[in-house]
């Protein structure tokens, strides 16, 4: 199988996995409200939230052990392969535990003082705390196995766990519908950390049986040289995810103090919107990241940038195929999937999207960065600025705008991040940014102002109970066919076409 078809092969089934896991995640989540209410809904999205906070631990040693897994594939260096995974795992496990004791001093604090939860609902909080930090921990074990599956190009196995943690989910939501003698918001809780042990045990049993590299390590295969390699790299990866995850979940934290939990409801639901939607650019990432980190492994520093500006190509492509129907029809969106719909949520749901939208221009420049390793001063640079989302908001909370203006904070900043990765991967990797811009950001402006200008005109104008399948069906067609013969170029077409032959 040839680099390409790889590519497309993984980029399919993750595409597939995204869009099955948004049809359950929108069912379930709808379920999960009503069963749950606006409050308890937006308590478990406030407390976890705050502890999720933490997770860019396991984001961190995820994208970490896949960077030098992959890297050394490229240099063709088996034992170095056999030994980053082995102490990839013991650090994720001296990690797991220190997070259990940081969670444990950090519990009196945050659920009984800095936030504001009603005094009858304080004991069902402290469950979804204990709950989401014993997620968290799971998650972090499983995570170098997960990471060996992106290195290995297996994403395939990964779609299928996914869709499985799906329809798991949705099936947590049915039965929550149905149990009316013990508390619901528990019961939720605990359940989800269920479907993560069976995501750790799914991932890492498979993984022990196929691949040679994956072993249980013992603690004498502890080397400095491996993990001081680990930790630099996850240090900086980490300030990078934090940075992202401290700037969303603060706001939850905003609003929350500000307006009371209602509203996290709203943002709640966004953030779901644009979780489920974001996995598609994070298809791409995760089936193009192998590849461009083999390419740096193995000196093909143009080959680096060639890819990374396939995976910013396609990411975008792929991701405004579904959010441009989606922004424009938000408000039908939501009534149809939720039914009773909290105040602000189509607003917040729209400006998390088109903010997407926009750091997926030059997504795949963070994949080309990484796989340099040379990290420390594109995370200060880049996701600095994006936490400066937070105290933007909080001035404009405090000065007594609505909650609306901290929405405008979060999109003008990830726009600006988004310009800055040009100039700074010009500078450190040679970038063309002329380059960039012809073929990457002025093909795919093409297609998007045609499907929003179609989709404005048919909300404006067309007024019958099918205009949202009309406004979907039409964007998406018009879309895909504007792509295929703007953002695709000849080269990319004949390789679609001839793939598509031959099946």
């Amino acid at each position: 199988m040839t680099s390409q078809q790889r590519i497309v092969i993984n980029t399919a089934a993750q595409y597939t996995r995204t869009i099955i896991n948004v049809c359950l995640s929108l069912y379930s989540t709808r379920l999960i409200l009503a069963a749950l209410g606006q409050t308890d809904f937006g308590i478990y999205s406030v407390v976890a939230g705050v502890v999720s906070l933490l997770s860019f631990a396991t984001n961190a040693l995820v994208s970490t052990t896949q960077r030098y897994l992959s890297y050394y594939h490229g240099t063709g260096e088996t034992e170095k392969v056999y030994q980053q995974f082995g102490n990839s795992v013991l650090l994720h496990l001296l990690i797991a535990g220190c997070l259990v004791l940081l969670f444990a001093a950090l519990y009196l604090p945050i659920v009984n003082n800095f936030l504001r939860i009603e005094p009858e609902r304080l004991d069902a909080a402290s469950w979804v705390y204990a709950a989401t930090a014993l997620m968290l921990c799971l998650s972090l074990v499983t995570a170098p196995f997960r990471a060996l599956f992106i290195a290995r190009e297996n994403i395939v196995y990964i779609s299928v766990i996914d869709v499985l943690d799906g329809v798991l989910r949705l099936l947590v939501a049915v039965f929550l519908t149905y149990i009316a003698h013990s508390d619901k918001l528990i019961t939720y809780s605990c359940l989800l950390v269920g479907i993560s042990l069976f995501d750790l045990f799914a991932f890492t049993v498979y993984s022990l049986c196929q691949y040679d590299e994956c072993h249980l390590p013992r603690v004498s295969e502890w080397n400095k040289e491996s993990i001081a390699n680990l930790s630099g790299f996850a240090g900086w990866t980490m300030y990078s995810t934090g940075c992202i995850i401290a700037r969303t979940q603060g706001i939850a934290v905003l609003l929350n103090r500000v307006f009371g939990s209602a509203l996290n409801a709203a943002y709640g639901i966004a953030l779901q919107v644009n979780g489920a939607t974001a996995f598609i650019a994070q298809s791409i990432a995760n089936s193009m990241s192998p590849q461009i980190v083999k390419a740096a492994g193995q000196g093909k520093q143009a080959r680096v940038l060639e890819l990374s500006a396939l995976a910013s190509k396609y990411a975008v492509t792929l991701f405004s195929l579904i959010a441009i129907p989606l922004i424009a029809e938000m408000d039908a969106v939501l009534k149809l999937w939720l039914g009773n719909v909290p105040e602000h949520t189509t607003a917040f749901c729209r400006f998390i999207l088109i903010s997407c939208i926009c750091d997926q221009l030059t997504m795949g420049l963070t994949i080309a960065n990484q796989a340099t390793g040379k990290i420390k001063y594109y995370s200060l640079i880049i996701n600095t600025v994006k936490l400066m989302t937070l105290p933007a908001a909080w001035i404009c909370l405090h000065r007594g705008l609505p909650s609306i203006s901290v929405m405008w904070c979060y999109l003008v900043f990830e726009c600006l991040c988004a310009a800055i990765r040009l100039p700074y991967i010009k500078v450190v990797q040679g970038l063309s940014i002329r380059h960039y811009f012809t073929t990457v950001i002025c093909r795919i402006v093409i297609p998007i102002a045609l499907s929003g200008a179609y989709c404005c005109l048919i909300t404006r104008y067309v007024h019958h109970d099918y205009r949202l399948l009309v406004t979907v069906v039409g964007s998406m067609a018009l879309y895909s066919a504007c792509a295929y013969f703007v953002v695709l170029n000849k080269r990319e077409r004949e390789g679609l076409q001839q793939m598509l032959v031959r099946k």
